[in-house]
């Protein structure tokens, strides 16, 4: 155990330094060297949008080997010792249209064009030119996805115990469980890793339907989640919706946050109008309750949320009880399930991933040891009510409350959906 915790810190250590490292600017090469520091952005052809932030970094020791424990604990150090720039100005470049932005007081700059002429680049990842002014300038780059023009659906989805198992109720075991436990070991919920590779990919295989991924934790989780992403083959999502806690020698516990998900889904809603919507969350924390809100704002977009079930909790219940009703009424589809595979399912059958790769992710929850038995699927079929149609539909609390309830460490599985549920048409070939 001893030697197994001291290869997961050093492992930690090393990503938790890795963005001293990469720094865009002179943090590396003078004294208090100011860096910028871009992430991940996304948009579409009509708007981009970019996060980034401006600080002063102290500068290394020319000729020592950076592979050192002592290289690598004097880079952490001077990570944390790291000092936000507010005010610095930042000037953005892309298609054609520019931007001067400034830092807030925690040092963040947020940057939003209207590309005028499109890159003649086909790919799915686009270059944008920073430059942080002062003397000298100091440029930097950016990047920023925009979905190919045969996406066909918007995949938005919370990351913890949803794509990876932080245990958010227990923070001494999330701590663990991020910067101890090795890569390979059970971080990871089983079959996620396929189950989004096959909603990027689409039906089509090619697709390359945005994954866009939102979460509480602050930004400087960002590199540890990039690594986490990287060594489980998960779709690198646009940008990691993150948030700064604001912590400091002088404040040590996070600043009180407002609940920002449903800003950015009705923010991303917008830009991606012509594109139906895919939610995937958790029962454990406020999925439920913004989901439900989400699609009763917004009939006929979301064509299916998926919850990954964690929580038996009388009072969770009622919130999925709601979100239940909400999906009904909206004539969407909501799959309930405590394991990737009956996702993956409801996927295949309205026509978001290919049939085909069901089985990859049937193969990665097999392969967890600790994964029980999978339990048989509730289905329940929203009664129309009066005329309405679908958009009237609903359900008995008691019958989904009666679904959810049982004995066992699995959870049941429960689908909620019309006769004829709404989804994509079939790819033409």
């Amino acid at each position: 155990m001893a030697s197994r915790a001291g290869r997961g810190v050093a492992k930690a250590l090393r990503i938790l330094v890795r963005p001293v490292r990469r720094a865009q600017g002179h943090g590396g090469k003078g004294r208090g060297g100011l860096v910028v520091e871009p992430y991940r952005g996304y948009g579409s052809r009509d708007a981009i949008f970019l996060i980034g932030r401006v600080f002063r970094q102290s500068p290394g020791i020319p000729g020592e080997d950076p592979d050192s424990l002592r290289a690598q604990w004097r880079d952490l150090r001077r990570r944390i010792a790291r000092r936000t720039v507010a005010g610095a100005v930042v000037t953005a470049a892309f298609g054609g249209d520019r931007a001067r932005v400034e830092t807030d007081r925690d040092g963040y700059f947020r940057v939003h064009l209207h590309p005028q002429d499109f890159p003649n680049d086909r790919g799915r990842w686009h270059p944008v030119d920073l430059v942080l002014e002062g003397q000298p300038a100091i440029p930097a780059e950016g990047a920023v996805f925009i979905p190919p023009d045969g996406c066909r659906c918007v995949v938005v989805s919370d990351i913890d115990d949803t794509v990876m198992r932080t245990g958010v109720a227990n923070k001494l075991k999330m701590l663990w469980r991020l910067f101890v436990e090795d890569a390979e070991s059970r971080v990871a919920f089983p079959g996620v890793a396929a189950l989004y590779r096959a909603l990027h990919a689409g039906a089509g295989g090619a697709e390359g339907n945005p994954m866009l991924y939102v979460s509480r934790a602050p930004w400087g989780l960002y590199e540890m989640l990039s690594e986490f992403f990287q060594r489980h083959g998960i779709p690198v999502g646009p940008v990691l919706f993150l948030r700064e806690w604001g912590l400091s020698w002088t404040h040590p516990l996070p600043r009180r946050a407002t609940d920002h998900k449903q800003a950015l889904i009705r923010h991303m809603l917008a830009l991606y109008r012509d594109l139906p919507f895919v939610l995937i969350g958790d029962s454990g924390q406020h999925d439920p309750e913004v989901y439900a809100q989400i699609v009763e704002e917004n009939p006929g977009r979301v064509l299916a949320v998926y919850i990954r079930n964690v929580s038996r909790d009388a009072a969770r219940v009622e919130e999925i009880v709601r979100l239940a009703g909400a999906v009904a009424r909206a004539g969407s589809s909501l799959v309930l399930a405590a394991d990737s595979v009956a996702m993956a399912e409801h996927a295949a059958a309205i026509g978001l991933i290919a049939p085909d790769t069901v089985a990859g992710v049937a193969d990665e929850h097999a392969a967890d040891a600790e994964t029980g038995p999978r339990r048989e699927t509730a289905r329940i079929t929203p009664v129309p009510s009066g005329t309405g149609g679908s958009a009237g539909a609903a359900i008995e609390p008691e019958t989904l409350a009666d679904a959810l309830a049982g004995e066992g460490a699995v959870p049941t599985t429960v689908v909620v959906e019309p006769e004829n549920p709404a989804g994509l048409p079939g790819i033409r070939s």
